[in-house]
């Protein structure tokens, strides 16, 4: 079922002088929780974890998570980063029953051109890009995709649109993935200014002629 595969140990303490001690061995301390089963502190591999989450789609990926020797397929559920630096500071890991219903966000991908953009010069505005559904594990799709090559201007597709097999989608049905624009005019520059009216001339001074 899994489609990438991650290592980790399980860890005594909690809090946060425990954290910034594994964070300053190259861990990262993670969680794995489950409906009904035991919470259990874990600790993970900084460089293994940013070369998975790399090659991943971490929303919606079931990752086989060997701790200790003992292998279980997960979904993160939460990714804690740090607020300025390109740091995992905390990861949540979600165990994976294969009857159990997942409730997870999955990417859109746009497929085709749409022929408004050949014919017209649309613009294409995309609005959604992922949907919230509703699957069995082995049912997760890698991404949901619509096509859009027959939009014309004017029109749009919409989440009721899509149809993913054994898929429930629970996204409004009613909002646009995108929409295909009028191609945007550009504003005409405004005409140059008159040109400048003469500057006025120099009335002499009668005093200077009356002298002269």
């Amino acid at each position: 079922m899994a489609n990438a595969t991650l290592k980790a140990n399980r860890r005594d303490g909690h809090g946060k002088g425990v954290a910034r001690k594994l964070r300053g061995t190259g861990r990262v301390p993670a969680v794995l929780y489950g409906h009904g089963d035991r919470t259990e502190s874990l600790s993970i591999d900084a460089h293994e974890l940013e070369l998975l989450l790399h090659s991943i789609n971490a929303e919606n990926t079931i990752i086989g998570l060997d701790v200790d020797g003992s292998r279980a397929d997960v979904l993160i559920r939460e990714i804690q980063k740090h607020p300025f630096k390109p740091e995992v500071l905390h990861v949540d890991f979600l165990l994976v029953h294969g009857d159990e219903v997942l409730r997870l966000q999955i990417p859109v991908r746009l497929v085709g051109t749409p022929v408004g953009v050949l014919e017209d010069d649309g613009v294409l505005d995309q609005v959604i890009y992922d949907l919230e559904v509703d699957c069995l594990p082995r049912h997760i799709p890698e991404a949901a995709e619509v096509d859009i090559s027959a939009l014309r201007v004017g029109e749009s597709v919409r989440v009721r649109d899509v149809s993913i097999p054994d898929v429930t989608i629970l996204t409004d049905g009613d909002l646009a993935i995108a929409s295909l624009l009028h191609p945007t005019v550009p504003t005409e520059e405004p005409e140059e200014e008159a040109a400048a009216a003469p500057e006025p001339e120099l009335v002499r001074d009668r005093r200077g002629e009356d002298e002269e």
